[in-house]
C-alpha cells in the first residue's frame, strides 16, 4: 500500500465511526462501539480481525499474558476505541507500541464519548510509514 491508500482508508475508518457515532451518539460502553465499527466496515467490504493477541518477541520468553488490540483494518491500520473524557499518554504510547509489534503504519485512536469523532480522533503513524511510497 501507499501513503495515500493508507490515508485514504484512514478518512473512511473515521467516516464510519462518525456513522456509528450518529446513530448511537456518546455514553454507551467501548465494546459497543467496537461491535457496531466492525460490523459497518465488514459490511462495506474492508477486511477486519478484532480483538486477536499481539505476541510479544522477548528472546526466548513465553508470555503468559497477552495484548489485545480493539480492530485491524485491512492488515494496515490499528484502531483503539476508546469512551474517555479525555486521551491519557499511556492510550497513544499503546498503540504506538502495537504498530511496532505489528509493523503496521497507521493508527487511529477513537474516541466516542464526545460530541465531534472528527475533533476528538488522533493518527499516528510511525516508520513503516515513512518507508511506503508517496502514491
Amino acid at each position: 500500500m501507499t501513503k495515500k491508500e493508507i490515508t485514504q482508508l484512514s478518512y473512511e475508518i473515521i467516516g464510519y465511526a462518525i456513522k456509528v457515532h450518529k446513530k448511537l451518539g456518546p455514553g454507551l460502553l467501548e465494546k459497543i462501539y467496537e461491535e457496531c465499527l466492525k460490523y459497518e466496515l465488514e459490511k462495506n467490504g474492508y477486511n477486519v480481525k478484532q480483538q486477536f493477541n499481539v505476541e510479544i518477541d522477548y528472546y526466548d520468553l513465553e508470555l503468559t499474558h497477552p495484548l489485545r488490540l480493539d480492530l485491524l483494518v485491512n492488515d494496515c491500520i490499528i484502531v483503539e476505541l476508546k469512551t474517555v473524557e479525555k486521551f491519557h499518554p499511556i492510550d497513544e504510547a499503546k498503540l504506538l507500541t502495537y504498530m511496532k509489534l505489528l509493523s503496521i503504519p497507521q493508527g487511529l485512536l477513537i474516541n466516542f464519548n464526545t460530541t465531534n469523532i472528527t475533533k476528538s480522533s488522533k493518527p499516528l503513524i510511525n516508520e513503516y510509514f515513512s518507508r511506503l511510497a508517496d502514491d
